[in-house]
């Protein structure tokens, strides 16, 4: 069984271990010319204003290519349950050979847990050295910019990609085996599994864990470091915060700017400062309207979770996904057993 399966993977093997040495040679090509130039940051980082400048060339030098290749590494359990996953089962069932093996003596679940276990272990490998070459790569940088909370960076680092994987692949085998048709099945794969890639960071992943709460007040220099003000919705906001002490903490939930009595600042105020602000000649990132907007004895509520609780978070989600999968695999089973003839 374990033979006829590998007869029938073994030209995607092959493709994917072709694109894992392209992936290695690159990844070895990055990581080198990074730690080139954190070795260069580092050099330069003598106080804090140089120190400011050096990271900011740093980041500049490099986010944009990491954020692409870890765009890219989230397409690929995307792709292993649209191309691996989905066709698994269903094409199988639309063209019957399934009969052929069924009636040499193998059961069904063995049939199915055969390909399942098969294709997942090479689904699971491949995502997770792809993963761990990316995470070595971008090591220095993590270091320093200290964003591996963001949605992206989060998704494509150490042991997650694992478990996305593994849900992507069992996810389009269970599709497959429900709709019996390989082209609807990778549609349905492809589509489902990209939403979920999205809710699942943005709604679930902030809930694992009850966040902590703070106060922070929007001095001059609060403001000054944050990322951005306003929004396309308007409203009195205020994006990128940081917590004195733990820059790198991760922020899930900012409140608007908030007046000394609770109360939100009026958008029209925000947006004179935002528009119009006194001139004072003050420097930083908004300048005159961080000076206008301290004035106002502001502060925002936020919610957030410490850096410490980075491997608890790539913990309980791995866990999820891979439970997940489990579930799945099992429905398949009974499935497979109970209703497919």
């Amino acid at each position: 069984m374990m033979w006829l399966t590998w007869r029938q993977f073994r030209v995607q093997a092959l493709v994917a271990a072709g694109a894992l040495v392209i992936i290695a040679a690159y990844a070895v090509y990055l990581g080198g010319d990074i730690r080139d130039a954190y070795d260069v940051h580092q050099a330069q980082c003598r106080d804090l204003a140089d120190c400011a400048r050096a990271t900011s060339q740093f980041r500049g030098a490099y986010q944009n290519t990491l954020l692409f290749l870890a765009a890219g590494l989230a397409l690929i359990p995307a792709v292993i349950g649209t191309f691996w996953g989905a066709p698994l089962i269903a094409r199988e069932l639309e063209n019957g050979t399934h009969r052929l093996v069924w009636n040499q003596s193998v059961t069904r679940p063995r049939w199915l847990l055969g390909k399942v276990l098969l294709v997942g272990l090479a689904a699971v490998i491949v995502t997770g050295a792809a993963a761990a070459l990316l995470t070595w790569a971008a090591r220095p940088f993590d270091e320093v910019v200290k964003e591996e909370f963001s949605t992206f960076v989060f998704g494509a680092r150490n042991i997650a990609p694992i478990g996305y994987a593994a849900l992507a692949f069992t996810f389009g085998t269970v599709v497959g085996l429900l709709l019996r048709r390989t082209l609807p099945a990778m549609a349905v794969t492809l589509v489902v599994f990209l939403a979920f890639q999205f809710f699942f960071p943005n709604v679930i992943r902030p809930s694992l864990m009850p966040p902590e709460k703070a106060t922070l007040p929007m001095t001059v220099e609060a403001v000054n470091g944050a990322q951005n003000l306003g929004s396309i919705g308007g409203g009195s906001l205020i994006g990128g915060v940081r917590i004195p002490g733990a820059p790198d903490a991760w922020i899930a939930e900012t409140s608007p700017l908030r007046t000394a009595d609770g109360k939100t600042l009026d958008g029209a105020e925000f947006n004179a400062c935002l528009d119009s602000p006194p001139k004072t000649g003050a420097g930083g990132t908004f300048g005159d309207t961080a000076v206008c907007l301290a004035e106002h004895d502001l502060h925002v509520d936020v919610l957030y979770h410490p850096s410490s609780r980075y491997w608890a978070f790539q913990g309980l989600e791995t866990a999820i996904y891979l439970a997940l999968s489990g579930i799945l695999t099992a429905f398949a089973v009974w499935r497979i057993r109970r209703r497919v003839s």
